[in-house]
């Protein structure tokens, strides 16, 4: 990854939900160790961040193994409860955005950090980016367009100073998907293409 230098301070920030949309479009799940492996082989990786909503009275959540692992193996998980509510049609739904609290913390890091990477293709950070970048940071994002419909907002790919296919990252530190398929993330409710979390959480997509 030439993207980098390797005397600069690099921060991940993961969309959880996000992320596992895409890894699931890809076909492939992610090994989260080599993923930070790979980046400390390329700068000096100040901290990964892992954002998702869990819900909370579920007696047992899919997820949960995956983000105790992240916890106990240098990623810094932020959580909070995920709000489940029915549609006008009868659909279940649940509702857990992240937004706020990555961008919040995204900003107040700015100051340790040189270059800030971010797992997400939703259009909605095409402001944050904006904002670190005023701040003189360099900004990756990593998403993917190797799917039938692309995975991150053109504005946002625009809007950054490198853009990271996912699909190339997996060749890398990837692994097959296993043929039954986990539960959906609180946020993705179930989609295969994995975008009407947002469409959810701000009503626009």
């Amino acid at each position: 990854m030439d993207i980098f230098d390797p005397r600069e301070k690099v921060v991940l920030f993961i969309d959880g939900a996000n992320l596992y949309a895409t890894a699931k479009a890809l076909g492939t799940d992610l090994d989260y160790r080599k993923l930070l492996k790979e980046f400390n082989k390329h700068a000096f990786l100040l901290r990964a961040y892992y954002y998702t909503a869990l819900i909370e009275d579920q007696e047992y959540s899919s997820i949960r193994p995956l983000i105790d692992w992240l916890d106990y193996n240098g990623y810094t998980v932020v959580t909070k409860p995920a709000k489940e509510f029915t549609d006008s049609l009868g659909r279940r739904k649940i509702k857990g955005n992240m937004d706020i609290e990555l961008a919040i913390d995204a900003l107040e890091m700015a100051p340790h950090y040189d270059h800030l990477v971010l797992f997400s293709g939703d259009g909605d950070f095409t402001a944050l980016v904006a904002a670190v970048q005023r701040l003189g940071k360099k900004v990756t994002v990593a998403s993917t367009i190797a799917t039938q419909t692309p995975m991150i907002s053109d504005d946002l790919r625009r809007r950054a100073d490198h853009f990271l296919d996912v699909a190339d990252l997996v060749k890398r530190i990837g692994r097959p998907q296993p043929e039954r398929q986990p539960e959906p993330f609180p946020g993705d409710n179930g989609q295969e293409d994995g975008r009407e979390d947002e469409q959810d959480d701000d009503g626009n997509g």
